[in-house]
């Protein structure tokens, strides 16, 4: 999956929290100040090229839609994180994060009952 820089990035969060809309109702998603409507208009332009939205015409205007769900594009991006900064292993990726002291207690054992649940679900299907 492709790659978005971080405009193509905010303006995707904006679509997929509107599900679908309008150039205009995009725009009213961002923040003051708000950027110029050709700006975000080449914007989405290029995000239908790279097939992250689909457009349904409506007379001169059209109603963007994602293409891509959230989810699926995170799958995509965590999979080209771990692989391009922790040589492809989720293990190594893990400890990272269990090695930084910003987690709590707290935060570990529900990361630690996510990843048991997970085990339980895997052993139970292979059985």
């Amino acid at each position: 999956m492709k790659e978005l820089t971080k405009a193509e990035e905010q303006i995707m969060q904006y679509v997929w929290e509107l599900e679908k809309g309008f150039l205009k109702n995009i725009i009213e998603k961002f923040p003051e100040p708000k950027p110029a409507y050709t700006t975000v208009q080449t914007v989405v332009r290029v995000l239908t090229r790279k097939k992250f939205i689909g457009y349904e015409t409506f007379g001169k205007t059209n109603q963007y839609f994602p293409l891509v769900s959230k989810t699926e594009y995170f799958k995509g991006h965590f999979k080209g994180i771990v692989t391009k900064f922790f040589n492809g292993s989720v293990t190594n990726f893990t400890s990272f994060f269990t090695d930084d002291n910003d987690f709590d207690i707290s935060e570990l054992e529900k990361m630690k009952l996510l990843i048991e649940s997970k085990i339980d679900k895997l052993k139970d299907n292979n059985e």
